[in-house]
């Protein structure tokens, strides 16, 4: 993840990260043809085959192990061996579920986090929060979402939609938490951020034809939990980050905080989550108490 830094008040960071630069057409390749060998052996329509694969393995083991079963009868000759077989066939039937689960686990994150990379990592908020919003990555994340529909078996589907689903919350956390100096958000962009989730929640639900909304709800939770610090108050966020701080390491002056991990799991008593609030949050305040308790700088050091 970027390095912490400070805002500085008033500024928005107008190309900041160059690799904005790079040719997007480039990036958008993943969905046309005319792609290399090596890049279609890795692309989404590939995984999703591989999934359908997986899915038709499981399905011919149940299948064998029932005419298995059926031919070996209830002799006494044959029931260890049939207790044996049943074994192999239960490791079979699990290892073909578990392989469903990493591929679509492992696809759902190649396609939030790098085919989708020039619409959420470099451009989700870069700069002008109002003019960088949402929309170009729901686009690409919808087309995406048409090739899982019209390609993945539909016994699998909605664990596959449900891994995208959670794969892109994890992203928009990213990008939030962890976006670096390209980033600043003032208090009043918590209202486009709101709205934003909502967008992406939405087009899972896409009108009750995608995802149950129970579903969408419990994996959107831990979202939902961080979005209210960009609301809070710059001051009460340093008074609320300060107490958890002396609370953790057992602290009890206020001048030198000690700088809390990066645990990864974001959370609203997690003081490095509200420490990355503030390192985003675009006023003075924040600036101030960044600089007096880390000295943090307002920019990342070139590497």
């Amino acid at each position: 993840m970027p390095a912490l830094t400070r805002c500085s008040p008033g500024s928005k960071f107008h190309a900041v990260f160059r690799k904005k630069e790079k040719s997007q057409v480039t990036q958008r390749r993943v969905f046309h043809v005319g792609t290399t060998n090596v890049e279609n052996s890795f692309g989404l329509p590939q995984f999703c085959v591989r999934i359908n694969t997986m899915q038709r393995i499981g399905m011919g083991l149940k299948i064998l192990e029932k005419r298995t079963v059926a031919r070996l009868g209830n002799s006494k000759s044959t029931t260890e061996g049939g207790m044996e077989k049943r074994l192999k066939f239960k490791l079979s039937k699990a290892a073909s579920v578990e392989g469903i689960r990493q591929l679509s686990e492992a696809m759902a994150y190649k396609v939030i986090f790098q085919d989708l990379c020039h619409v959420l990592w470099d451009g989700l908020y870069v700069g002008e929060v109002s003019s960088t919003r949402i929309e170009p990555f729901l686009e690409e994340l919808n087309q995406c979402l048409k090739i899982i529909l019209s390609t993945v078996h539909e016994r699998v589907i909605t664990h596959v939609i449900t891994d995208v689903m959670k794969a892109s919350f994890d992203g928009f956390l990213l990008v939030l938490l962890a976006g670096g100096p390209a980033r600043a958000f003032s208090l009043e962009d918590h209202v486009i951020i709101d709205e934003d989730f909502k967008l992406l929640t939405d087009l899972f639900w896409s009108n009750g034809k995608g995802l149950p909304a129970d579903l969408i709800e419990k994996h959107s939770t831990f979202v939902k939990e961080v979005l209210p610090l960009f609301r809070k108050d710059t001051e009460d966020l340093t008074k609320i980050f300060s107490q958890l701080i002396m609370e953790m390491y057992n602290s009890s002056t206020k001048s030198h905080l000690p700088l809390p991990t990066t645990s990864g799991q974001w959370s609203p008593r997690e003081p490095n989550t509200l420490l990355r609030v503030l390192c985003h949050r675009n006023d003075e305040t924040a600036a101030k108490f960044l600089k007096r308790n880390y000295n943090l700088p307002k920019k990342a050091k070139r590497q």
